[in-house]
């Protein structure tokens, strides 16, 4: 069984993220380690860019505080190859097409195998384009994580049935951010792909507090927290490490009950 297979073997998993590179890569890698320590079942690592498309102000602001600091792609490898020395914590790269293609996507997928990632979420990347990766992935062993949102309509079936790892159900419509009501089409969709087979559905975008993160478990094998923990990372900046991992440690709390 993979790293990201075992992930949803032992009940519902918590998957927080956090921009690599804010406020330093430095402090990234200890959040990775902490955040595995409180509790954490997998980890998504944005990669900088500076047109996060998908993203709202919270992680574009992140990611603008990353590149400023001069954090690169391939500093994120290297971070990524010290982490595998020390944590085995599944690890899914959040990234967008652009950067992928621009650095070429078989020297990306071939990095990342040697860095130790199991996984790639290209949010801007259609369903229909995804032969574009699809091919660079397998032959470096990462999984092409697939998304569905309540616009998918449809399609949700054909993705389902052809996707890898886990299938990441976006809450609502629009970009991430934290929202006091997580949109009702997660449930509507998580049963739609469990029409089709039983992968494990997470649902991410907007999910903020622990009552949320308990309702969405409710119907979900896993909940996905970024907004709130790169806010967290935004207040406190380099001194952000205890308070991420005692935010990290509530949410699995309540996913773990």
């Amino acid at each position: 069984m993979t790293r990201i297979g075992k992930v949803f073997s032992e009940g519902k998993a918590f998957i927080p993220f956090v921009t690599a590179g804010d406020p330093s890569i430095e402090v990234t890698e200890q959040l990775v380690y902490r955040m595995a320590e409180a509790g954490a079942d997998l980890i998504e690592l944005g990669i900088p860019f500076s047109d996060p498309v998908a993203e709202g102000p919270v992680i574009q602001e992140a990611d603008n505080r990353a590149l400023s600091g001069g954090v690169t792609t391939d500093d994120v490898f290297e971070m990524m190859r010290r982490v595998r020395r020390n944590c085995s914590i599944p690890i899914a790269f959040m990234t967008y097409a652009n950067p992928v293609f621009t650095y070429g996507p078989e020297r990306f997928m071939q990095n990342c195998r040697e860095a130790g990632v199991d996984a790639v979420i290209v949010p801007d990347l259609p369903f229909e384009e995804k032969g574009e990766l699809l091919p660079f992935c397998r032959k470096h062993g990462i999984t092409l994580i697939s998304m569905i949102a309540p616009t998918s309509g449809e399609r949700i079936k054909k993705i389902a049935s052809e996707a890898e790892g886990f299938v990441y159900c976006v809450s609502s419509m629009g970009i991430t951010g934290v929202r006091q009501d997580v949109g009702s089409f997660a449930g509507d969709m998580v049963k739609l792909v469990k029409e089709v087979r039983d992968i494990p559905c997470t649902i991410g975008f907007g999910i903020s507090t622990p009552e949320q993160a308990a309702a969405m478990a409710g119907f979900a094998d896993g909940v996905i927290a970024g907004s709130a923990i790169v806010k967290i990372v935004g207040q406190y900046g380099k001194y952000c490490i205890p308070y991420v991992a005692d935010y990290v440690g509530k949410m699995k709390k309540v996913l773990a009950c």
